[in-house]
């Protein structure tokens, strides 16, 4: 049997390859001959740099310090691949998730709706620039903020200042504050360009932007959401962004700050995947087991699991799904069968306090499942 296990991470509590490994131990346990071949993805978010590192040889991370979204400095790296055709003097991977991202607002995390800003990773990407690369890749999921990429824009050089022409503040506090747009200042695309890999493909304003879906989870009440929204919707008159683009919500709408840079948007999990050589291990595989730590109406487009399942099933594999959580009105018809953490562990707090243990469980199950003996 061929089993290719490529789960996301479990956001806050795995990487990838830690949850791979641990689903690969379980599955051992009942089928120790299995041929196991373990492929951690991302998708743009968490893990996305840590996924090019491990498919790209010599590959090599640059240290940079930063503005993190609780407005303190944070160390963090990007990543240096190395000269290609297209990047002769290499490309850069930077990861909002790293740099701007929830995660950095400790756990759990001290959320600030309206004050967490995209400036750090507008600050790693001048450093990608200053090291003279050819190319930039961005991945944006994870973000700690609602503020349309206007941080990233003035560490990138946008002047971006208030009715007295004093430069608004961090976040979409600041953002609501904004009167006029100045990007002349804003540095250049490198030759080879910048490609943006999303995990979502959200409008910027309305009932499904950034706002209104995302701004809760960051800590939005209903009254901060109408004031997002309505800066959001005048960031995008000002600088000329149609806020309908398909990702243009992405990461708290910095997928339009970085449309208006002139970056090109792209499925995060279908580039990663690409890059790993995902759909030719899927399309020789006996059995596909993926995952990430939440599994909702979000995951099925554009996320980890959505994207192995359509493989999956293009090329006639059975697909199996493992996640932390699985919500109830969450579409998991493409998978053969389902395991969720929480429900093995009896509950939130167990799955989340070991999660190794049930995911080691999780792939013993799938495997016992698989083989029809339980």
């Amino acid at each position: 049997m061929s089993v290719v296990i490529a789960v996301d991470s479990f956001k806050g509590s795995l990487s990838a390859a830690a949850a791979a490994e641990a689903l690969a131990e379980g599955w051992r346990r009942v089928l120790p001959d299995a041929d196991l071949r373990l492929l951690p993805m991302a998708d743009g978010g968490e893990g996305t740099l840590d996924a090019f590192a491990a498919a790209v040889p010599g590959a090599r991370r640059v240290a940079v310090r930063v503005t993190g979204p609780a407005g303190t400095a944070v160390d963090a790296h990007w990543l240096l691949l190395p000269p290609t055709p297209r990047a002769s003097a290499g490309t850069a991977v930077v990861e909002l998730a790293a740099t701007s991202g929830i995660e950095l607002l400790g756990s759990p995390p001290a959320l600030r709706p309206l004050d967490a800003g995209t400036r750090g990773v507008g600050q790693a990407i001048a450093a990608a620039l200053d090291a003279g690369v050819s190319r930039i890749v961005v991945g944006i999921g994870s973000s700690a903020s609602t503020d349309g990429g206007a941080g990233l824009l003035q560490a990138l050089g946008a002047d971006l200042t208030d009715a007295a022409g004093t430069a608004i503040a961090d976040g979409g506090r600041g953002l609501a504050t904004l009167a006029a747009v100045d990007l002349t200042g804003l540095r250049a695309l490198p030759c080879g360009g910048v490609t943006v890999l999303t995990d979502v493909r959200s409008p910027l304003i309305g009932p499904e932007g950034a706002a209104a879906v995302f701004g809760p989870q960051k800590g939005a009440a209903p009254s901060d959401v109408r004031m997002l929204d309505a800066a959001l919707a005048r960031w995008a008159a000002l600088c000329g962004v149609d806020p309908r683009t398909a990702g243009a919500g992405a990461a708290g709408g910095a997928g339009s700050g970085l449309l208006v840079w002139g970056a090109t948007l792209e499925p995060g999990a279908a580039a990663v995947g690409e890059l790993i050589g995902l759909e030719e291990a899927v399309a020789a595989a006996s059995v596909v087991v993926t995952g990430e730590g939440a599994f909702d109406g979000q995951s099925s487009t554009g996320k980890v699991p959505g994207h192995v399942a359509a493989l999956a099933a293009a090329h006639g594999v059975p697909v199996m799904l493992v996640a932390g959580r699985i919500a109830p009105d969450a579409a998991t018809g493409a998978f053969a069968r389902t395991v969720s953490l929480t429900e093995l562990a009896g509950g939130v707090a167990g799955a989340t306090g070991d999660p190794r243990r049930w995911l080691r469980e999780a792939g013993e199950s799938l495997a016992r499942r698989t083989m029809g003996t339980s």
